[in-house]
């Protein structure tokens, strides 16, 4: 029974998925009543089983603004949306297309002078907010599901040297000192080492355990401790709270320190990113297989299939970590028998 009266009027109440839905039959003829409940639940059958209702006149600006407000977007999106919107602000989302997809290429370009791959995670993000505009029923179809993106050419990476390390450790200010430690020993990215927490930290064990990634594969990763990391820690040792901090607050970032840092050390310039490029090819030196460096490193697993399947064990990690160590410390024993030649050796046309 879903007619009810109320005074002299019927009322029709009908319940969809635990909500219930009042119409007032404006009648007191129960006859007329029960054909107007019957359209009520006709109504709300059709609304509950109909296809979503698109809407491809909607403009990206209010489409980006339910995709913040909704969709929990990571900060890469912001980054991504300050580029994005100035060009395709106004435009349908229905409208969408490849050759759109070009003009903006062609338009960033003469904004500023950037790289194809820069262009591609703008693009990237353009094709994930559609995607989401497709799932919310706004679009029938992502219009850029198989529009292609520009080849990227492999860039050189930037790799600190032993030599250039003293340096820059001496030249640092304290607090970014400590975390130019933690990038070369651990190959932490700056993110996961600004959100470090004592509580993470096993001494007993000599274990570092990062538990805020960028990559679901680098979440809860563990990292043995190098000799050097693990003394700075025991020494600046505390209970709970953020390991590296500035004043006692936490770093939000490393620029301006990071850059006074390599001109009084005197260096080419780096990013801090590169302190993690660094620690991989050490690694790689000092004869550490590939599965372990992305173990250690917390990479995706890329495109081999098998790579899911493969778990690399603490004791790898270990071995991995004392060969680092090994091969700094003959790095460092022949840059000092270098310089000691160099000190002892007589300019030419000069006698000893």
């Amino acid at each position: 029974m879903t007619l009810y009266r109320r005074g002299k009027v019927w009322w029709s109440y009908v319940w969809v998925r635990g909500v219930r839905h009042a119409k007032s039959t404006k009648t007191s003829n129960r006859r007329l009543a029960e054909e107007v409940d019957r359209d009520h639940k006709h109504e709300l059958t059709f609304v509950r089983q109909q296809a979503p209702r698109l809407n491809p006149d909607l403009r990206f600006e209010e489409l980006a603004a339910r995709f913040i407000a909704n969709a929990a977007p990571k900060p890469w999106h912001l980054d991504r949306l300050k580029v994005l919107l100035p060009f395709f602000a106004g435009i349908p989302i229905g409208g969408m297309s490849r050759n759109l997809a070009r003009e903006y290429r062609q338009w960033r370009h003469r904004q500023k002078a950037v790289s194809e791959t820069t262009v591609n995670r703008d693009l990237e993000c353009l094709r994930h907010i559609l995607f989401w505009a497709v799932d919310e029923g706004l679009l029938a179809a992502n219009p850029l599901s198989r529009a292609p993106l520009e080849r990227e050419r492999r860039k050189r990476r930037a790799v600190l040297s032993i030599a250039e390390e003293a340096p820059l450790l001496a030249a640092a200010a304290p607090h970014l000192r400590r975390m130019i430690i933690a990038a070369l020993d651990t190959g932490m990215r700056r993110g996961e080492i600004t959100h470090e927490r004592w509580e993470d930290v096993d001494f007993a064990r000599q274990l570092l355990f990062v538990t805020h990634s960028k990559t679901p594969e680098g979440e809860a990763r563990e990292i043995p401790l190098t000799t050097r990391l693990f003394s700075l820690l025991w020494d600046m040792r505390e209970d709970e709270g953020l390991i590296f901090t500035f004043k006692g607050q936490p770093v939000r970032s490393v620029k301006t320190a990071w850059r006074a840092a390599l001109r009084r050390a005197g260096i080419r310039r780096y990013r801090f990113h590169d302190l993690r490029h660094t620690f991989n090819c050490r690694l790689l030196e000092a004869g550490v297989m590939q599965e372990v460096r992305k173990a250690l490193m917390g990479h995706s697993s890329g495109e081999d299939v098998h790579a899911t399947y493969v778990h690399i064990e603490l004791p790898h990690k270990r071995e991995a970590i004392r060969k680092l160590e090994e091969w700094m410390k003959a790095q460092q024993e022949k840059a000092l028998a270098s310089g000691a030649n160099e000190a002892t050796t007589p300019p030419k046309g000069e006698k000893k």
